[in-house]
């Protein structure tokens, strides 16, 4: 029993050896296997297992930010899951510069020099870039947290649009004279934008008027209610209402307020509207008065003049 005890024990060390020597032996000769380029310190040695290290970092990167990415925008929409790629395509790039880098270290060139030169070259991009990486980044944080919604209506130095068009670096709307309107994408991180339909789709809007004194205001208001409850495109509820705002400088002013569901042409309701207010005053001979002012001239005698 011993002596076959001692058999087995024997194969399996010679099996042992035979696996450390001629078989791990044979690969890492294979691995070793390369060219050397120049002598000294500054040769350049590149194996086949540098090469394999190389290719195999290249797919595991592809593979964990592909991977990174499904799981970051799995409950995003299609649309918005594609403007990702770009990000990940950029940060991919970065990734196989980082593995260049140790592949040329490790083969024996002294990255130092490089990496210093790269260091001033990528603090040159980054400042000339700085407001494309705060457009990507406004870009992200607007998809990520859906502040901005292709459709709504927003209002950006002055100008209304509708958003038609979302990307990582600008946002694209369609202004009330069919003009399209291209807003970087920082302004949305460092500007106040007005979105009319954020919270819902519905808008206030008003028509604002004034009226001679002596005017009959519970007459005004009447025809003012009357006029938004049978105008196109103003809704029953919530209810229209009319406000008696002020005692102006020559009128008694008034505002319409009512609601809508089409902010973006809204100019067209609010021209209607006045339109039919000038017909309905006339019938009533309420009139629309206008500023006017006195003017009086003064003369004054000359000193020079006799009396």
């Amino acid at each position: 029993m011993d002596k076959v005890l001692i058999m087995v024990q024997d194969e399996s060390d010679t099996l042992k050896e035979i696996i450390e020597v001629d078989v791990w032996g044979s690969i890492q000769e294979v691995l070793n296997l390369g060219i050397r380029i120049g002598t000294g310190d500054k040769s350049l040695h590149v194996t086949v297992g540098l090469l394999l290290i190389v290719i195999l970092t290249f797919l595991m990167t592809g593979f964990v930010l592909k991977w990174l990415r499904q799981i970051l925008t799995h409950k995003m929409v299609k649309e918005d899951q594609l403007k990702f790629i770009s990000v990940f395509k950029f940060i991919k790039y970065a990734t196989y510069m980082v593995v260049v880098l140790i592949t040329l270290s490790m083969a024996g060139i002294d990255i130092t020099l490089l990496i210093t030169a790269s260091a001033a070259l990528f603090v040159g991009l980054g400042l000339a870039l700085q407001e494309l990486f705060q457009d990507v980044i406004g870009g992200i944080f607007i998809i990520v947290d859906k502040s901005l919604s292709v459709g709504d209506i927003i209002e950006i130095d002055g100008r209304v649009g509708k958003v038609f068009e979302i990307k990582l670096r600008t946002v694209r709307a369609i202004t009330r004279d069919d003009k399209v309107i291209i807003i970087p994408n920082h302004k949305f991180i460092n500007e106040t934008i007005f979105n009319y339909t954020q919270n819902h789709k519905t808008t206030r809007e008003n028509v604002k008027i004034g009226v001679a004194y002596g005017s009959d205001v519970v007459l005004v208001t009447r025809i003012l209610e009357k006029i938004s409850q049978s105008q196109r495109g103003i809704l029953k509820n919530p209810k229209p209402f009319v406000l008696f705002e002020d005692f102006g400088d020559s009128a008694l002013l008034f505002s319409l307020n009512y609601y809508t569901t089409d902010s973006f042409t809204d100019l067209r309701i609010k021209s209607d509207v006045r339109y039919t207010i000038d017909a309905e005053f006339r019938k009533h001979n309420i009139s629309i008065p206008f500023p006017q002012r006195d003017v009086h001239v003064f003369q004054h005698k000359n000193s020079n003049e006799k009396e």
